[in-house]
């Protein structure tokens, strides 16, 4: 180990390692990429994190290599949490609840996501904002890349829940964010610390930079592409500093706490799905459907049910009917009314049948379940099944377009494949626009892996003529500048260096992504096995 490393490991009142094994664990995540860090660090608290930045820091400032890793349950799909240098894993001991208010939470990052939705359940309050990957990833990781689940289409993104974060700050000081009034702003300006200095020149920037910013919004429902400049300073003047880090990947600081508002858990939903015969005029069904203000529109394609038909056929009994329809529609209705849940539903039933698609209604809890498998359970499977030389891969998964785009896309998308010689298997919100697909491809040939970044560039081109936005990651933070432009990409560029000037967090995303980084960091062979593992060491 390292002299450094050997030094802080005594600092800390968790734990540090550069065994062999744990670097190899925590080299790759649910993505395509991997990279082996120099060493993994367990944290016990907020003292520890702060230890670490500060001595990292400090090295970094000797123009020494420095860099710093955050990382959750390694179930992000763009590679996040892979870096050569220090990983910071927040699950094995900062992952606990600290308050539960009526109407907030506040957790720690490694925090998994489906335990607190649990514990929300059982004081009537849940999380709506929570991502379906909630079974398996962290509130932390769901915060650096503003996820989104179902229910987006209601209450938002990640981001609508957050209301106040602790952040360290490159010189390992500690700060809490909050949306502060003008003069509660003013005051944070004045002060003399590093905290100051960021509040001084983020809110310069942002002012200097305001017609730039509002003019490239792109008008997807959700954006977790670069930073969340937008989302900072309110019209009012008041001022939100935690919302740079939500969706910035750790790359401005780290999080270790963070506080979401809960919303009144109804747990008496009414569920319509359509069985759509043709995708024409999907754009005319969901924005009527989306009229009826429903709690989630979502979407899976004929190419995923084909799949699971084929290799777990079982998984679809009873759900379907005789004829596969080119894709399904779930709406389901939340409100507290049971009335007016029954006339949505059943303007949403007659929506969907004046458009000749085949309807099913259910109120009863168990059949939901069951409904539900056609969106949860096919598009895990197609995401999970592996057993093929050529397994789907999570590349272009993580798009959104906006509202009136989606038929558009999907005929695009379907054509673009088809040049690829692939199948479409499409899934996601039809009612946020934020979909996912899996193309197969082999990471152990060349000429795979030259198709895999070719298909990468002419996705993300249609997705972004069409008005929206990706995700963030290795790969695709590279397609920020054709999001954005030049101009836009100094202010994000500037925007880091107010953060992290020695960059020690999180390099090689954002502002600072290479094709020619991800391409160098492509796996050999495509596996789920971190997953599957626990991320929890003593």
């Amino acid at each position: 180990m390292k002299a450094h490393l050997k030094e802080l490991s005594h600092q800390l009142l968790g734990s540090l390692t550069d065994q062999a094994d744990v670097l190899e664990h925590f080299s790759t995540d649910a993505s395509i990429f991997q990279i082996t860090p120099s060493a993994v660090a367990y944290p016990q608290n907020t003292a520890d994190v702060r230890k670490i930045v500060v001595v990292l820091a400090a090295r970094a400032a000797a123009g020494k290599p420095a860099s710093l890793i955050p990382r959750g349950y390694g179930s992000g799909q763009g590679g996040g949490a892979l870096g050569e240098g220090l990983q910071v894993v927040f699950p094995a001991h900062m992952n606990k609840l600290i308050r539960l208010d009526h109407d907030a939470v506040t957790v720690q990052p490694g925090i998994l996501g489906q335990t607190l939705q649990q514990t929300l359940y059982t004081h009537g309050r849940f999380l709506p904002t929570a991502p379906a990957t909630a079974g398996y990833s962290s509130i932390g990781g769901a915060v650096a890349n503003d996820d989104s689940g179902e229910r987006s289409l209601k209450y938002g993104a990640v981001r609508a829940a957050v209301k106040g974060l602790k952040v360290v700050l490159a010189d390992g000081s500690l700060i809490k964010t909050h949306r502060l009034s003008a003069r509660e702003l003013n005051r944070k300006k004045g002060l003399s610390t590093l905290e100051g200095e960021v509040y001084r020149k983020l809110d310069s920037l942002i002012l200097d930079h305001a017609k730039l910013i509002a003019r490239h919004q792109p008008r997807a429902a959700q954006n977790a592409a670069g930073y969340a400049l937008g989302h900072v300073r309110g019209k009012d003047g008041s001022f939100d500093i935690g919302q740079i880090f939500i969706g910035a990947q750790g790359t401005l600081g780290l999080i270790t706490e963070v506080t979401l508002a809960t919303t009144r858990y109804n747990p008496r939903a009414s569920l319509v799905v359509g069985y759509l015969k043709t995708l024409t005029g999907l754009d005319e069904i969901v924005n009527k459907l989306r009229a009826l203000k429903p709690s989630a529109v979502e979407l899976v394609d004929a190419g995923v049910l084909e799949y699971v038909r084929a290799n777990r056929p079982g998984e679809l009994a009873g759900l379907l009917p005789d004829q596969l329809p080119k894709a399904v529609l779930l709406i389901e209705f939340d409100d507290f009314s049971q009335l007016r849940q029954k006339l949505r539903a059943a303007q949403a039933q007659r929506i969907l049948a004046r458009h000749g698609a085949t309807v099913r209604a259910a109120t009863d809890p168990v059949e939901q379940v069951a409904l539900w498998k056609l969106r949860r359970s096919t598009a895990a499977a197609a995401m999970w099944m592996q057993n093929n030389p050529k397994p789907a891969l999570p590349f272009i998964e993580d798009t959104t377009v906006p509202p009136g785009k989606l038929e558009e896309f999907l005929d695009k998308t379907t054509k673009l494949l088809k040049q690829y010689d692939l199948d479409a298997a499409i899934w996601g919100s039809a009612g946020t626009g934020h979909l996912r697909l899996y193309p197969r491809f082999s990471l152990a040939k060349k000429k795979d892996v030259d198709r895999l970044l070719h298909l990468s560039r002419e996705y993300h081109e249609l997705v972004i003529a069409l008005g929206g936005a990706m995700g963030g990651g290795l790969l695709r933070d590279t397609y920020l500048p054709k999001l954005y432009g030049d101009e836009m990409m100094e202010v994000m560029a500037s925007v880091k260096h107010i953060f992290d000037p020695h960059s020690i967090f999180n390099p090689f995303k954002k502002t600072q992504a290479t094709e020619a980084y991800a391409h160098a960091h492509l796996r050999g062979e495509y596996s789920l096995k971190p997953l599957f593992d626990h991320l929890v060491y003593s």
